[in-house]
């Protein structure tokens, strides 16, 4: 008994399968070129390969060195003399030669003396006309709570020997006393010092003794 088969049939069907497996291939071969997708595939499964470019860099050499500079001694130079031809008239007289001496110069200036003004003579000094009694301007108040002191009053005085001023020069710490030699000092009198002929006033300290004893 024999076996048919349809072997023809099969075998179409077969290469057709293969054909549009083929054809469906290369669609999806163009999608992924045209999309991108075949690149990204490829940089997933590979890394990028970076390439650079290195420029090698070549030594420069220094220039050479200048030749040296060569010394030319250079030929003596001779200058020809100079010929001036002078014509003397014969029946000329001879040149006068005048020499003038310089003054001689003149000497360090005399020294220059200065005379100071005589000092004013004084033919006598002040002293004292009349002093008041320091019993009369104790202060009565100062006796009775027995104050003491001794305050120096400046007294001065003008040309005719009158009091101009009078005023503290050392105060005794007690003010009643020392308004009293201020009175004491103004009703002093004096005899002016004379100077060159001509009375003067002057100034001058005087202490004022206020003691019980």
């Amino acid at each position: 008994m024999g076996v048919y088969t349809h072997t023809e049939g099969n075998w179409f069907s077969r290469r057709g399968t293969f054909l549009i497996l083929l054809i469906a291939f290369h669609v999806l071969l163009l999608w992924a070129l045209k999309s991108g997708f075949a690149i990204q595939v490829m940089e997933m499964i590979t890394p990028p390969i970076k390439v650079a470019v290195i420029k090698e860099e070549k030594e420069v050499e220094p220039p050479p060195p200048p030749p040296p500079v060569k010394m030319v001694e250079l030929p003596p130079i001779s200058v020809p003399p100079v010929l001036v031809d002078i014509q003397i008239p014969v029946d000329a007289p001879p040149p006068q030669i005048t020499i003038t001496t310089a003054p001689p110069p003149p000497g360090p200036p005399a020294p220059v003396v200065y005379q100071a003004p005589p000092a004013p003579k004084v033919v006598s000094a002040y002293g004292i006309a009349y002093k008041p009694d320091v019993a009369d301007l104790y202060p009565p108040s100062s006796i009775q709570m027995e104050e003491q002191g001794k305050p120096i009053v400046k007294v001065c005085w003008d040309a005719k020997g009158k009091v101009v001023t009078s005023e503290v020069a050392k105060s005794s710490g007690i003010k009643r006393l020392d308004d009293a030699a201020i009175k004491y000092g103004k009703q002093m009198r004096f005899k002016p010092g004379i100077s060159e002929g001509v009375a003067t006033g002057d100034c001058a300290n005087q202490p004022v003794v206020f003691s019980l004893k």
